[in-house]
């Protein structure tokens, strides 16, 4: 790591310490060369790759704007959609893999959504789970209406 204030070449770690939310780590550097300390942040890289086979980094906000337009007109508040692509990111990190499917992040999104609004749910579902007809809303709404009735 170069020092940012004399650009020497080396640097020695002083603490390390996890972020809040477990996904970076925070060092704290000094310089041999000018003694001047500094902080550098690390984390895991995560890549989507997309239909085009594009590759672009993971972003939280592009899983609440698609989100959003499926909880359009619902009673979701915006930290209720940071909270889901939070939980979204999660889920993805823990599969391990340092590149995942666009896909994939839509399914991701599934279950913590289910869980926010069932109306967003299957509108986003609609999409990821590529319903055809009114035959396959029915079923998906059959589904939930079972679901509920087991934890009741």
């Amino acid at each position: 790591m170069h020092c940012p204030f004399c650009r020497h070449e080396d640097s020695r770690v002083v603490d390390s310490r996890t972020s809040d939310d477990g996904v970076s780590i925070r060092r704290r550097r000094q310089c041999p060369n000018c003694s001047r300390r500094f902080t550098t942040v690390e984390s895991a890289s995560l890549s989507v790759v997309k239909r085009s086979g594009a590759s672009e980094p993971f972003s939280r906000s592009k899983v609440v704007s698609g989100v959003r337009k499926a909880c359009q007109g619902r009673p979701v508040t915006d930290d209720q959609l940071a909270m889901l692509a939070q939980r979204v990111e999660d889920a993805v990190r823990q599969k391990g893999q340092a590149e995942i499917d666009s896909h994939d992040v839509g399914l991701a999104t599934l279950q913590p959504l289910k869980e926010l609004d069932l109306v967003a749910y299957l509108r986003f579902a609609s999409v990821y789970r590529s319903f055809e007809s009114l035959d396959d809303f029915e079923k998906a709404i059959a589904e939930l209406r079972a679901e509920g009735e087991a934890e009741a």
